[in-house]
């Protein structure tokens, strides 16, 4: 689980991160939305240990952050918005220096990353070298190497931007399971079809702030719209109009 208490981050005059404040729950996928600008990236990147908030506190399964970033980092798994695989090596290499970088033994990394590959059907691309993948070929071999430690969280980045229909399928089915066992998941998205399939609870980041944490059908029922994508437009829009 991921608890987000009063999460601020500045940047000179620019406020980012506001006081948001969301719990990601195990078995769940949690979806975090907003336009360009909110927020969003800032957040998951305080939530990742790759930037310090100014103020507030993350806890990933009891473990605070600002305490044990080390700690944090063993229990999650992470798709950065900059996917940053080492183009010289193959698929296979680039997961497996992660492994030894979480200091897994090679029979356990072996096993474990069978168990990605056939998940996320890369076997055909695994002894390849990753310059020259396609969009989904990165994205699948970016998620392998970021849950090689098994770990009970995980973090996506707008995983499917600039997937084709077949990989964001695939991609799909493979959040679900880890839904199925009982992993927290938390990503970002701005295809709100996406999120609709997904999602079993939506935070909305606008000006740094939370302005919804709902389910689905919740944020319907509150904004009287019956589409996900018109609720998020009417949700935005009140809070452009009171920003201005």
């Amino acid at each position: 689980m991921i608890e987000v208490s009063d999460l601020r981050k500045t940047f000179g005059t620019v406020k980012a991160v506001d006081g948001v404040s969301f719990i990601a729950r195990d078995g769940e996928i949690t979806g975090l939305l907003g336009p360009n600008g909110a927020g969003k990236t800032t957040t998951l990147r305080m939530l990742y240990t790759l930037m310090k908030p100014d103020s507030g506190q993350v806890k990933v399964d009891g473990i605070d952050a600002a305490v044990d970033p080390l700690g944090v980092r063993r229990l999650l798994g992470v798709l950065p918005d900059a996917r940053g695989l080492y183009k010289r090596l193959t698929a296979r290499e680039n997961i497996e220096y992660f492994a030894r970088l979480h200091d897994i033994e090679p029979a356990r990394m072996r096993a474990r990353s069978d168990v990605l590959v056939d998940a996320l059907e890369m076997r055909d691309i695994l002894d390849r070298r990753t310059e020259g993948f396609s969009q989904g070929q990165r994205v699948k071999t970016a998620i392998a190497r970021a849950l090689i430690h098994d770990p009970s969280n995980v973090i996506l980045d707008e995983p499917t931007n600039g997937l084709d229909v077949m990989a964001t399928r695939g991609l799909r089915q493979f959040m679900q399971a880890l839904k199925a066992e009982g992993r927290c998941v938390l990503f970002s998205s701005h295809i709100m079809q996406e999120v609709a399939a997904l999602c079993d609870r939506i935070v909305v980041i606008a000006h740094g702030r939370v302005v919804a944490d709902e389910t689905p059908d919740a944020l319907r029922a509150q904004t009287g719209e019956t589409n996900l994508e018109d609720a998020f437009v009417k949700i935005i829009g009140s809070e452009e109009g009171l920003a201005a």
